[in-house]
């Protein structure tokens, strides 16, 4: 399955964003698929993640703030970020299954900046 993320801009801190994830294939057998973020020298870090039965779960940084979503019907994957705050500045990718696939994509640059 090939991922695509988009969404991603520039926006003020206290402002939203809504990431989406777009699969070639279906998800229906994809049990987890997440949200990555990655800042230039750091390590990729898993922000979100979402089985196929529903739950989630996210990183301490993002909780209360993000709300990952799947619909299998449309093999699409969402983000929805709030009260985003300048350190959620990342490129942010999609991926499926744990561990994730080697495949990255390009991912979508979000920037938090007034």
């Amino acid at each position: 399955v090939q991922l695509q993320a988009s969404g991603g801009g520039l926006v003020q801190p206290g402002g939203s964003l809504r990431l989406s994830c777009a699969a070639s294939g279906s998800l229906f057998r994809v049990n987890f698929m997440g949200w990555y973020r990655q800042v230039p020298g750091k390590e990729r870090e898993l922000v979100a993640g979402i089985i196929v039965g529903g739950s989630t779960n996210y990183a301490d940084s993002v909780k209360g703030r993000f709300t990952i979503s799947r619909d299998n019907n449309k093999n699409t994957v969402h983000l929805q970020m709030n009260a985003l705050k300048p350190e959620d500045t990342a490129v942010y990718y999609c991926n499926s299954g744990r561990p994730p696939s080697p495949n990255w994509g390009q991912g979508t640059l979000v920037t938090v900046s007034s």
